[in-house]
């Protein structure tokens, strides 16, 4: 609870993926991949009541032996490649009942999350009266030096800028959602239905912990990190 008012944590995790089968049960560094997630929202001091959505038996019994509630079982038309994320929020609200001021969306394919970021991101949401905050990192590669392709393969600019830009100091800063942190205001979602708006604000994370795992590439590079932070 922050300010008096109730926050709900939601983990997503379906059991089909395709990049790295069977992803969000796979051991990390010693861990279950959703390990990682639900013990550091355990940690939060804000979130009164986190629990975990998915389609997947085995995810499930994984989830409550790391003791994350898993109140009921996702339907399998919401557990497809194409289902929006925001879905999987709205069926866990209705699937639970009750009032919850906040809700904090939290991806188990950021393992370098940490519960600092979670509750500076819910603490940083209310202090500056925002109905959303979405965590963000520094681009690593800049769209203003990006091109698309014509059909004789020439380069076309992606971006536009109006203006010759001929080294990495003159390019603007741009950020990229990380996946990491998602926190709204219960009844701005259920508005709007949706987390990024012209309303959204930033909440900047350093490239180290803004790693979001899709690739086996991923998966090998976060396990490094973490193996890293333990041997220090």
């Amino acid at each position: 609870m922050i300010n008096g008012r109730k926050v709900l944590g939601i983990i997503p995790a379906r059991g089909g993926s395709k990049g790295i089968p069977r992803k969000n049960i796979r051991m990390l560094a010693g861990k279950p991949l959703i390990a990682w997630t639900i013990e550091e929202a355990h940690k939060s001091q804000y979130i009164d009541r986190l629990i975990l959505s998915t389609e997947d038996m085995e995810i499930k019994e994984v989830a409550e032996e790391w003791g994350c509630e898993v109140p009921f079982v996702r339907p399998l038309e919401l557990a497809q490649d194409d289902t929006p994320g925001i879905d999987t929020v709205f069926h866990a609200l209705n699937a639970i009942g009750g009032e919850y001021d906040y809700i904090v969306l939290l991806q188990p394919t950021s393992p370098l999350r940490t519960v600092d970021d979670i509750d500076d991101c819910i603490r940083y949401c209310c202090q500056e009266s925002a109905p959303v905050c979405v965590s963000v990192t520094l681009a690593g590669h800049n769209p203003y030096w990006m091109h698309k392709l014509n059909q004789r393969q020439r380069l076309i600019p992606l971006m536009i800028s109006g203006s010759s830009i001929d080294c990495r100091q003159s390019l603007p800063l741009v950020y990229a959602e990380n996946g990491a942190l998602y926190v709204a205001q219960t009844d701005y979602l259920l508005r709007n239905k949706c987390f990024i708006s012209k309303e959204t604000l930033a909440y900047i994370m350093p490239a180290d912990s803004s790693w979001d795992i899709d690739t086996e590439m991923d998966f090998l590079y976060c396990e490094l990190l973490i193996n890293h932070k333990l041997s220090t």
